[in-house]
């Protein structure tokens, strides 16, 4: 099974060497990359797998899924560029990771019907413990499905969900929450060395803390609010710490954050759909 990349960033090469872990042969995957330097970073980084600067013929020649992989603002671009090869007869299905681009919109840039899928994947796939929403268009059947989930499980997990619009909540919850757990870190940490401790210590201790707790979390059989209530004596530091959490309405505000998310990530939608 063939794939192809149109975009050849950093999710695109997680994804290919995810993949190239697993067992499949540099020789399956052809990427689309316009920029010299980052062809060469992936030739010399996956020796076997075809680069070339622009979406021809030989892009999708026998190719079982293309991936699109490029910024949601060059989509427009990319999937023009796609239009005459697929209406030449090619029929892969397509899987975008754009954020924000709807299925509708890449179906009329595409103008020729294609099985489509979109998934919203989050930066931990660079390391391999990302995780994917997804949502296939009515005309994917199973068979396209497991390609993608082939591919988007080679960077981590894969949720796939009913409906289409549930891509803006898990935007806002996983797509942009790596960056809420680095704030906390960061805030974690600066915290302590307000406190008096050294600065890599602090940082240190932040880190630990997150991914240790999350580990736990993910192993235990009990839920995070369980865990949470396991570590809170009454009367303790904890306990103390999370009355000040409630007195500031923490989840209140963490609810409007991700509500300001998953509104952006419909409204970039709308704006890049009017192309």
């Amino acid at each position: 099974m063939n794939v192809t990349f149109i975009g050849g960033g950093n999710m695109a090469t997680a994804l290919i060497g995810g993949m190239i872990a697993r067992g499949r042969s540099a020789t399956d995957f052809r990427v689309v990359e316009p920029i010299a330097e980052q062809r060469q970073r992936i030739a010399e980084r996956f020796p076997g797998v075809s680069v070339q600067d622009a979406a021809d013929a030989r892009a999708v020649a026998d190719t079982a899924l293309i991936v699109i992989a490029v910024k949601p603002q060059h989509m427009h671009e990319a999937a023009t560029a796609l239009a005459p090869l697929l209406a030449a007869g090619a029929k892969p299905v397509i899987l975008t990771i754009a954020a924000g681009i709807r299925l509708a919109d890449l179906a009329r840039w595409l103008g020729t019907p294609v099985p489509l899928v979109r998934a919203m994947p989050n930066t931990p796939a660079l390391i391999g413990q990302g995780i994917s929403g997804v949502y296939a268009g009515a005309e994917v059947d199973q068979v396209g499905c497991d390609l993608a989930t082939h591919v988007l499980e080679a960077a981590g997990q894969v949720i796939w969900v009913e409906r289409e619009e549930m891509l803006d909540a898990i935007t806002g919850v996983s797509g942009s929450g790596p960056a809420y757990v680095f704030w906390f870190i960061e805030q974690l940490a600066l915290s302590g060395e307000k406190l008096g401790l050294p600065r890599d210590v602090s940082l240190r201790l932040a880190m630990q803390t997150v991914l240790g707790a999350a580990k736990l979390a993910a192993q235990s059989d009990n839920t995070p609010a369980e865990l949470r209530k396991q570590v809170t004596s009454k009367g303790g530091t904890t306990e103390a710490a999370l009355k000040v959490f409630e007195q500031e309405k923490l989840a209140e505000r963490m609810m409007k954050a991700l509500e300001a998310a998953s509104r952006r990530g419909a409204a970039l939608g709308e704006e890049l759909g009017k192309d």
